[in-house]
């Protein structure tokens, strides 16, 4: 079996408008050797959502999640639908996710919603101990969706479902967002000057009509998303940061999805996207070229995930020597965003 560590990380490469400033000053020698060095192409995939997708043979996030969150997804189709927070700012509707709730609320919420739409077979649940809401559907909808995490900070009348039954979706939420707003659970919250939860936000939807492939033969990640998809997957997971030269030589392949940057990235906080790179070159990369180096691994896969221009890079024990090929700043691999046809 091969001994292979394939890292994805959000929003490494960030848009030219931004790279120059958020790069000044940083020093990243291996992660530079790593992206110099190694075999560069285009990825499909634009997210960490589609990555995990297509590693795992996942249709999508939902029923992924809600086995993690300790649900049966069974044959049904689930989408998630997490509490949000809309806000108004100037002329846009930005949408903010509910990072707290208190005992009860999310119960007292979810039997609100499904009293009111049982007729319309939609049903509501919230796992307890988590920020998750699930919506279970009679009918496979005819809709995509934008997954939370893209949304987040960003006016959300850009994001709404579309599709053939688009409309009928969009109505769906006004009605949802009236009820919820004048619930007692959100006057409680107002008053005590917490966020309302005035709207949930639908997307990843899909059934678990198969069990999940075992791409990997361990995960390490910070991201609680990744975290779900090893855990339903029943591969072996551990928390980063961590030092990865102990466990990069793992028969069977091992995985590293570093969130850090993309949480940072969402916010705005160049100051915590630039620690977090830090961290990912100190605990990460440099740990993993030496290994490469020595054959404790036999190649390194990074795919750097971004909304527009994604990016992998392939590099096997021999590419790691090649000392002409001359590290670049990561600056300069900004992604540019394609022409509109």
């Amino acid at each position: 079996m091969s001994r292979h560590v394939h890292l994805a990380i959000p929003d490494l490469l960030l848009p030219p408008d931004m790279a120059a400033e958020a790069c000044a000053g940083l020093r990243l020698p291996a992660l530079e050797q790593v992206l110099a060095r190694g075999k560069s192409r285009p990825l499909p995939a634009a997210s960490l959502e589609a990555w995990l997708c297509a590693a795992f043979g996942a249709e999508d996030v939902a029923p992924v999640t809600l086995r993690a969150d300790g649900g049966q997804p069974g044959a049904a189709y689930w989408l998630r639908a997490d509490p949000v927070h809309l806000m108004l700012r100037g002329s846009e509707v930005i949408l903010r996710p509910i990072a707290s709730m208190g005992a009860g609320e999310a119960e007292a919420l979810c039997d609100s919603l499904n009293r009111h739409f049982a007729e319309d077979g939609l049903h509501f649940i919230a796992p307890p101990q988590t920020r998750h809401w699930y919506l279970r559907l009679e009918h496979v909808p005819r809709i995509s969706t934008h997954s939370l995490a893209r949304v987040a900070g960003k006016d959300m009348r850009e994001y709404l479902p579309q599709g053939e039954e688009a409309l009928h979706w969009h109505r769906l939420l006004n009605e949802l967002q009236m009820l919820l707003y004048h619930h007692p659970v959100n006057q409680a919250r107002e008053a005590r000057g917490e966020w309302i939860i005035n709207s949930l936000w639908l997307w990843g939807g899909g059934s678990a009509a198969q069990a999940l492939k075992h791409p990997f033969a361990q995960m390490h990640t910070d991201s609680p998303l990744a975290a779900a998809f090893a855990q339903a997957a029943g591969i072996g997971l551990a928390s980063l940061p961590d030092e990865a030269a102990r466990w990069s030589a793992a028969e069977g392949g091992a995985a590293l999805v570093w969130d850090g940057l993309r949480h940072a990235f969402q916010h705005g906080d160049l100051a915590e996207w630039r620690d977090s790179l830090r961290a990912l070159e100190r605990y990460c990369i440099a740990p993993m070229l030496t290994a490469l180096r020595h054959g404790r691994i036999e190649w390194l896969t990074l795919d750097a995930l971004q909304e527009h221009g994604s990016q992998r890079f392939a590099l096997a024990r021999g590419g790691a020597w090649q000392f002409w090929r001359l590290p670049r700043r990561l600056a300069s691999y900004s992604p540019v965003a394609a022409e509109p046809a």
